[in-house]
């Protein structure tokens, strides 16, 4: 049975910038061996590297530390910040720091983890692990733990997939976080208020090294991607981030997609507003490669002979019957209709225009919820025209009712690379107020 002991380390003075906090550690002799692991709290290694920042307005210091608002409830933020760690205001932290200055997180955690590591090797001849650690509030729980931002020799993950449990069942999914876990180890020794920023684990030296390949890029190695990230949706920012993040997809991997997603978000698509209560969309899920390929076909004929028509060249047909084509690798395709039903007709032109401008409206809003809906799950996607301009070949190839109105397609798939950058627009641009 293995067992180790924690301490915290009395003995340190206040920490202030320039520092040499391998110095300072080892001057207040520590007591380390060999396979010791070394937990220091971030806030003397911000002080340290002089991440100390006059701000009388700390939302300012906020604001410039965010990459990515995550959650907002009042004056409280859950961001991403440049660290890639979503936590409470970017780390951004007023205490323990003189009147109208505020500390930052240090640049890179995992590089001062190393820096200390070296100072420690080089000071004292021992090789132990360190880790940076910061307070972080967790979801679904109540109440605040230390976890490791930065690491150097430690291993930080311990990855059981593949293994059996003692009953013989098979792991697929445990990832055991053990640098997290020896961080909340020392948050009970060292304490908030007491002045005891460091602490020490001894009795682990099995997790000391360079030679585990989960070690190799500290603590970031912790950080879930956002691809794997299952909840990086969910407040009202979380919505606008979904709509930030719809980007239009024209390049699909061979990946299929779920069609449980799909049906998800046109449970989305269908609390869109309409007109007289009414539900003006239907959704044609074309599921088989055949049924999308017949479609396609149908289609590209129909745009040929428009074309022809219009005494284009054949050259010029190619080249526009071409842009087209990505929708044969979509591995996913949907065409949402617009229906009339329960629509009002006044006998009068311009009315019964305005009547049908309303359901179109109301069908767009369907479209879009289900774009960003899509975007929450993770999918690509590209709405097209194409299937307004042959709405009779669109009826007559999937079988659909005469007043199914085709308003465009939409291609769903994985996208094979990174959408590209959206040009910045500013709200101002399209506001008039009056």
């Amino acid at each position: 049975m293995t067992s180790f002991s924690v301490r915290a380390l009395p003995g340190l003075p206040e920490v202030r910038p320039g520092d040499d906090l391998a110095k300072l550690i080892a001057a207040a002799d520590p007591g380390l061996a060999d396979g010791d692991v070394l937990l220091v709290t971030s806030k003397i290694v911000s002080k340290a590297e002089g991440r100390i920042m006059e701000a009388t307005d700390r939302e300012a210091a906020i604001d410039a530390e965010t990459v990515r608002v995550v959650a907002r409830r009042g004056p409280l933020r859950i961001v991403e910040n440049r660290q890639g760690l979503v936590m409470a205001a970017a780390g951004v932290d007023a205490s323990n720091t003189a009147p109208g200055t505020v500390l930052l997180l240090p640049e890179d955690p995992d590089a001062s983890a190393r820096v200390i590591r070296t100072g420690l090797r080089e000071a004292l001849g021992v090789d132990v692990g360190v880790i940076v650690t910061d307070t972080f509030g967790r979801p679904w729980r109540n109440g605040l733990t230390d976890v490791a931002i930065g690491a150097a020799g430690v291993r930080v993950l311990d990855d059981l997939r593949g293994g059996t449990d003692a009953q013989g069942n098979p792991l697929s999914a445990t990832v055991v976080a053990l640098a997290d876990e020896l961080a909340a180890a020392g948050d009970l020794v060292k304490g908030k208020a007491a002045g005891l920023p460091v602490a020490v684990v001894s009795g682990l030296p099995h997790l000391v090294g360079d030679t585990d390949p989960s070690s190799a890029d500290g603590a970031r190695a912790m950080v879930r991607v956002a691809a794997d990230d299952m909840f990086r949706l969910g407040t009202s920012e979380a919505v606008r981030e979904a709509v930030t993040q719809r980007r239009t997809v024209r390049e699909f991997t061979d990946e299929p997609v779920d069609p449980g997603a799909v049906r998800r978000a046109v449970a989305a698509a269908v609390t869109a507003p309409a007109p007289h209560h009414t539900t003006p969309w239907r959704f044609v899920l074309l599921e088989s490669a055949a049924s999308r390929l017949r479609l396609l076909d149908a289609m590209r004929d129909a745009w040929i002979a428009d074309l022809r028509g219009d005494a284009k060249s054949p050259e010029s047909i190619a080249k526009r019957v071409k842009r087209g084509d990505f929708l044969r690798t979509a591995p996913y395709l949907v065409v949402p209709c617009l229906v009339m039903d329960g629509s009002h007709t006044y006998g009068d032109a311009r009315r019964d225009a305005a009547e049908r401008e309303m359901f179109v409206v109301a069908a767009g809003a369907g479209v879009q919820n289900f774009l960003v809906a899509l975007a929450g799950e993770r999918l690509g996607s590209a709405w097209v025209s194409s299937t307004m301009f042959c709405r009779d070949v669109v009826r007559d190839v999937l079988g659909l009712p005469a007043g199914w109105d085709p308003m465009g397609a939409v291609a769903v798939g994985h996208a094979a690379t990174p959408p590209k950058e959206r040009p910045a627009r500013e709200a101002e641009a399209f506001i008039e107020v009056r």
